[in-house]
């Protein structure tokens, strides 16, 4: 059935659920996971005119973004080592993070995108969109939504 399962992960509570929940499926299904990161470019409003202090900004940016995923998924390749699940880490800097997320999908070479949505209902969506929405109006790859 499904053999390579790409997982984002933003180290929220949510994508803790979307860790464990992911590694039990791929456990029973004998499948192996890639977790996938999608930090935020630096926000254009927050950037200065000053060339020096503008580098400045984008070393920090870059370095914070690093490690904030390498954290976020050695924790995850950690449960999933311990539970005998092969693991590979990827992340991107971008500000089209449903892109982001397909686009992993298709490198990587996954069958199944499992992700975890807020269930924030319709005005909820209204206000702050919905990535699993976007994903899935945008992948060929079959994707899982939990709630």
């Amino acid at each position: 059935m499904f053999k390579h399962l790409l997982v984002p992960v933003d180290g929220s509570d949510l994508s803790v659920r979307a860790m464990t929940s992911s590694i039990v499926l791929a456990k029973t299904l004998g499948a192996r996971i890639t977790g996938f990161v999608a930090e935020p470019d630096l926000p254009m409003s927050t950037i200065s005119t000053n060339p020096t202090v503008f580098t400045e900004q984008v070393k920090n940016h870059e370095a914070k973004s690093e490690a904030h995923a390498q954290a976020v998924l050695s924790k995850f390749e950690s449960l999933a080592k311990e539970a005998g699940v092969e693991f590979v880490a990827d992340h991107t800097n971008t500000q089209q993070v449903d892109r982001a997320i397909v686009d992993a999908a298709d490198r990587a070479g996954a069958d199944l995108i499992l992700m975890v949505t807020h269930g924030r209902g319709f005005f909820g969506e209204l206000l702050f969109g919905s990535h699993t929405k976007n994903v899935m109006s945008m992948t060929k790859v079959s994707l899982l939504a939990m709630h």
